[in-house]
């Protein structure tokens, strides 16, 4: 019997050799092709080097202690939080931000990602985990000190942010666009919704840590585990608004037509809000010259 396995062994690692020679060389042809073409990124090219080893892990029957960890495409669904994922990316991502936006706004910043992640993950909605962290670690990037001076809207700084962030880690462009909209647009309610998975969870998870928007979507074994992981400190909403002001006071032209202008009402009383109404009746259309 031992004589036996031990064939059956050899034959099935000559098998799978000469599969992994045909894979690897299907997979050689398609990086060529595709780099040619100019459509395919040094992401790309590693995430089908991986995907190949891994095709042939599992065939091969290798035991578990000796595979290498899949390439995982979504959050963990045997977990009651949501995985942040480990990668070069997501850690200097990490860095970047956490070192711009301080404790509050950060830990804000992560517990979007992991609002957005878990809705994705009961919606069964396909996403990219490592861009949708990086989307909702920028969201609120625009808020940062080093926009003191700017006068777009604090989203766009953001968007713009993290679309510099991913280009120079070369994402492609057309990833880095829908980030850039999820960013640019998850302050507008009705819109992001109907751009891409990415864009709506990070419109809801912001929604969600701020007014508890879909609070009772979320079970509370995950509530738990989100607060237990990154929790909302005492009085964050003052404080919370208090970042948006400081922000927001330089350009308060910005906060017109969107909800940040009713943060900018309550902290200032001279402030204004636009009347959209009133703008129509009194124009030159209406009144004339």
């Amino acid at each position: 019997m031992e004589g036996s396995d031990t064939t059956r062994h050899s034959r099935l690692v000559h098998h799978y050799s000469k599969f992994l020679v045909l894979l690897l060389g299907q997979a050689d042809n398609y990086i060529r092709l595709a780099t040619r073409r100019n459509t395919m990124n040094i992401r790309t090219i590693v995430v089908a080097t991986c995907a190949t080893l891994a095709a042939f892990a599992g065939l091969t029957g290798l035991s578990q202690e000796g595979q290498a960890d899949p390439l995982q495409t979504n959050v963990n669904a045997s977990s009651p939080g949501a995985d942040i994922p480990d990668t070069e990316l997501t850690r200097e991502a990490t860095r970047l931000v956490r070192e711009a936006e301080g404790t509050l706004l950060f830990e804000h910043s992560v517990r979007v990602y992991q609002w957005a992640a878990l809705a994705g993950r009961r919606k069964g909605l396909t996403f990219d985990p490592e861009l949708l962290y990086v989307a909702a670690l920028f969201h609120d990037f625009g808020l940062t000190s080093r926009y003191g001076h700017s006068h777009l809207r604090f989203e766009v700084d953001g968007a713009n942010a993290a679309r510099d962030f991913l280009r120079s880690h070369g994402v492609s462009a057309d990833s880095s666009e829908n980030i850039w909209l999820a960013i640019a647009l998850h302050t507008t309610n009705g819109i992001s919704v109907n751009l891409s998975p990415t864009a709506a969870l990070v419109a809801e998870g912001a929604n969600m840590d701020l007014v508890g928007a879909g609070y009772d979507d979320f079970t509370s074994a995950e509530r738990n585990a989100v607060e237990a992981a990154h929790s909302h400190p005492p009085q964050f909403a003052d404080a919370f608004m208090q970042i948006l002001y400081n922000s927001l006071e330089h350009r308060p032209e910005t906060t017109q037509g969107t909800g940040l202008a009713d943060i900018m009402a309550y902290k200032d009383p001279a402030f204004r809000r636009r009347d959209f109404s009133n703008l129509m009746r009194n124009s030159k259309w209406a009144v004339g010259e």
